[in-house]
């Protein structure tokens, strides 16, 4: 990047299962000139979220357009205002905007919220930002987890799941974590204050789960799917509660499973435990919500009782790479890219 051209990257094609470096393409452009009620945007930190995956597909999942063939990928960031014709916005403010896969771009304002003065800006993607927020709606919204209860999160040490359990933990629960590999078993533990953690990728991780949750489970945050869900079904209690936010374990699936209809045995389940499992959008919840979220956030994370672990990537080339290894569960805390020094 210099004063003059900017890159992007674009779909280049529709993924047939894991997204691979030709499915995006690198491109240079002349920096954009803000218009009457513009800002012009340098981006400095890029957001890698799951959800990325489902809008590479042709048919958007309904809760945002699709990305089109040679568009920019969209993205969260952490953005400087560098030129503005917008009476809002003054040059050199920092704020959180949806300026994509590039390096510069335009908005009207509509979608930008002033950051204000930041220690660690990249924190308004993740603990601060969309992603725990997201494990805040769904636990106040869906899983009103009680003193006493067994919350289990998945992806225990991935941005939402991390922020989800140590929530849990603040409103007196017993949280249990789910997580692929022994060292991130022990983060969730050690560092997060979970009560125990159990590695999907373990011998009997189905047994192993149910013994680290004798009194069964009360409330199961769920972005994952597959074999950690088969595990937990079976041990959700009476009346348990089960927020969705994802189903990252199906999100590469280029064909049709075959195997079990597993079905019957979640409607069953649903039925006579009268459970309550509801998908949620967190997109659905900001507002003057997301502001009181932002702010409590930040006092519990300055006061040490919420740890926010992040897995930097520099350089927008490598967003491809970065997303790739997201989808393959390799990062290790909220995923961002910096794309430029502030």
């Amino acid at each position: 990047m210099n004063d003059t051209t900017s890159r992007r990257i674009v779909l280049a094609a529709h993924p047939h299962g894991l997204p691979a470096a030709d499915d995006f393409r690198l491109e240079t452009q002349p920096v954009p000139a803000p218009g009457e009620g513009q800002v012009l945007l340098r981006t400095l930190f890029l957001s890698i979220d799951p959800y990325m995956r489902n809008l590479m597909e042709p048919v958007g999942p309904g809760y945002a357009p699709p990305v089109a063939i040679g568009a920019a990928m969209v993205g969260g960031t952490v953005s400087r205002v560098i030129a503005s014709r917008h009476p809002r916005f003054a040059v050199g403010e920092l704020v959180l905007a949806n300026a994509g896969w590039q390096d510069h771009a335009l908005s009207n304002g509509d979608d930008l919220l002033v950051l204000g003065d930041m220690a660690q800006p990249s924190l308004a993607l993740g603990g601060l930002g969309m992603t725990g927020f997201t494990a805040h709606v769904g636990l106040e919204d869906i899983g009103q987890p009680r003193p006493g209860e067994t919350v289990v999160v998945s992806a225990a040490t991935g941005a939402v799941g991390s922020v989800a359990g140590q929530l849990a933990k603040l409103k007196g629960a017993r949280v249990v974590g789910i997580a692929g590999g022994a060292d991130k078993c022990r983060y969730a533990v050690d560092v997060l204050g979970f009560d125990a953690c159990i590695d999907r990728r373990g011998a009997q991780f189905a047994e192993r789960l149910a013994a680290a949750c004798p009194a069964g489970i009360d409330v199961y945050f769920e972005s994952v799917g597959g074999a950690v869900f088969d595990a937990v079904l079976p041990l959700l209690n009476v009346g348990a509660r089960v927020p969705v936010c994802g189903f990252i374990a199906h999100y590469n699936e280029a064909e049709t499973t075959t195997g079990p209809d597993r079905l019957p045995q979640v409607h069953a389940a649903l039925l006579q435990k009268r459970i309550r499992m509801q998908g949620f959008i967190v997109l659905d919840h900001y507002g003057e919500r997301f502001d009181t979220f932002r702010r409590e956030m930040a006092q519990r994370v300055a006061e040490g009782t919420v740890t926010l672990r992040e897995d930097i990537v520099d350089g927008l080339e490598n967003a491809p790479a970065a997303l790739r290894g997201l989808l393959e569960g390799r990062n290790f805390g909220k995923l961002v890219v910096r794309v430029a020094q502030d």
